[in-house]
């Protein structure tokens, strides 16, 4: 953000051939058509192509039924389209929560930090906590009850 703030005190870089930015000092040739500030108008990547590298792994059928079954969830049919459409779709989160655990964070300091009072979201009217579970059909304790044994239709 920072950087497009500093783009409009500037005057713009020099449209060459390929377009030229300037970052402070330097400047870099850039493939991709940008705004005067030198931001790329389309993305230059995409997660899909970082990922395609990476080896696909495989989810067992048995193993997306006991994930719905654990979630009390209905699951598809094994062999159909919503089945297979889902299993593709889990393998794809694999990879990907894969790929983050490979991120070299060592050395990488923590950059969180709190929002003042007048930046927190206001959810103040709406319920949340231990006043949900009045809403549900069965509690034991003050933890929802599922019946992961029910016959599912």
């Amino acid at each position: 953000m920072w950087a497009a703030l500093r783009c409009f005190h500037r005057p713009p870089p020099p449209r060459l051939g390929r377009n030229v930015a300037r970052a402070g000092c330097r400047s870099y040739s850039v493939k991709h058509e940008t705004d005067e500030c030198g931001i790329p108008l389309e993305p230059t990547w995409s997660v899909h192509d970082l990922l395609s590298s990476y080896p696909k792994p495989t989810l067992s059928s048995a193993t997306l039924t006991r994930l719905h079954e654990l979630s009390a969830l209905v699951h598809p049919q094994e062999g159909s389209h919503e089945h297979e459409k889902l299993k593709r779709e889990m393998e794809e989160l694999i990879k990907l929560v894969d790929a983050v655990k490979l991120v070299d964070t060592r050395g990488v300091r923590p950059t969180s930090f709190e929002l003042p009072d007048e930046q927190s979201p206001g959810f103040d009217d709406e319920p949340s906590g231990q006043s949900l579970l009045k809403n549900a059909a069965r509690t034991k304790d003050g933890f929802y009850v599922v019946d992961s044994d029910r016959k599912r239709l």
